[in-house]
């Protein structure tokens, strides 16, 4: 196999046939006006260098790209690798090409990004960043480019939204533990710079306990294992007993683990709960309760939706996702 910078493109194909560019692509997509004799030399060329026809070809024959922009905070979390595994793969089957652009959490990168968007050309836009506002996804959209927005409830002329539902199922899981006889207070773990996701959780969270009159306590959280396995490893020194609210499933096995080493029992001593649930909540031990939305449908979804927006097919410019718990052996159950 050829390495990729080995690899013909269409500028190389039209040096070695004497031709345009837009010649090349008219005899690719056999369209446009072309003679018998340039367009079987320029085919002989194609044949004879070994090129493979791309989106830019396409593009130039049709005067429309297929490239659409991807906006996300980062591909290293396990539930945004889901979701973008979703959007690919209908990209793939519809022949679009994804262009990714991932910032960290901060505005002033989240602005750089939307930039990068606008000068890109792409053709549309799917945007998963929680820096990012409605007069930001405005700015996309007001250079035409069809938007579909994740976890942000914006709709416009050319921008659809898909968001989430946690909130009652967060709430009934709260109401649930405090049935238990002697139940544990909960414990909220924030970080810094979570999002919007996780803003919304801990306001359910609050509200929740404000609403049935039981205290609770908010602790404040690296977004790393190692880190919260270490801090966690100090905090049992002096707190033997809790239930543990957790952004995510590494964050949720810190906590499990450095409980199980500081000789407690999970969930007789310590409970654990995590918000966003992927398959390594099923694979830990012990293993981990978790909320759950399949996030690859929800990259498929999204895709599809600005598919619609940009053929101005789409008629519903809002779907909701809603979560469901799976309970494990992280915490206790009502009998």
């Amino acid at each position: 196999m050829k390495n990729l910078k080995d690899r013909v493109t269409i500028y190389q194909v039209a040096q070695a046939s004497g031709v345009s560019l837009a010649t090349v692509s008219r005899v690719i997509n056999k369209k446009g006006n072309v003679t018998e004799e340039t367009r079987k030399r320029v085919e002989d060329t194609i044949k004879q260098m070994g090129y493979k026809p791309s989106g830019l070809a396409q593009a130039l024959a049709t005067n429309k790209s297929t490239n659409i922009g991807l906006i996300i905070p980062s591909a290293n979390y396990v539930y945004i690798a889901n979701m973008l595994n979703g959007i690919t793969e209908v990209a793939k089957e519809k022949g679009f090409v994804i262009s990714l652009f991932t910032t960290s959490h901060t505005r002033s990168e989240a602005l750089s990004t939307i930039e990068k968007v606008i000068i890109s050309h792409v053709d549309g836009a799917i945007i998963f960043d929680d820096e990012l506002d409605e007069e930001d996804v405005m700015t996309i959209s007001s250079y035409s480019v069809p938007t579909v927005v994740i976890n942000n409830a914006i709709v416009s002329e050319k921008v659809a939204s898909v968001t989430f539902s946690y909130e009652s199922v967060l709430e009934k899981t709260i109401l649930d533990h405090y049935k238990l006889n002697d139940p544990k207070e909960m414990v909220f773990l924030h970080v810094h710079d979570g999002g919007r996701l996780l803003a919304h959780f801990e306001k359910t969270f609050v509200e929740t306990h404000v609403k049935i009159g039981k205290s609770y306590h908010i602790i404040n959280c690296g977004d790393s294992y190692t880190r919260t396995y270490s801090d966690f490893l100090e905090y049992f020194k002096s707190h033997h007993r809790g239930y543990f609210v957790a952004y995510r499933d590494s964050i949720a096995a810190a906590i499990e683990n450095a409980a199980t080493d500081s000789g407690l029992k999970v969930p007789e001593d310590v409970e654990v709960l995590s918000l966003v649930g992927t398959k390594y909540a099923n694979i830990v031990r012990p293993t981990i309760t978790a909320m759950h939305i399949d996030m690859a449908e929800v990259g498929k979804r999204s895709m599809y939706m600005l598919i619609d927006l940009l053929n101005e097919d789409l008629v519903e410019k809002t779907y909701k996702f809603e979560a469901s718990l799976t309970e494990r052996s992280s915490t206790l159950r009502l009998k």
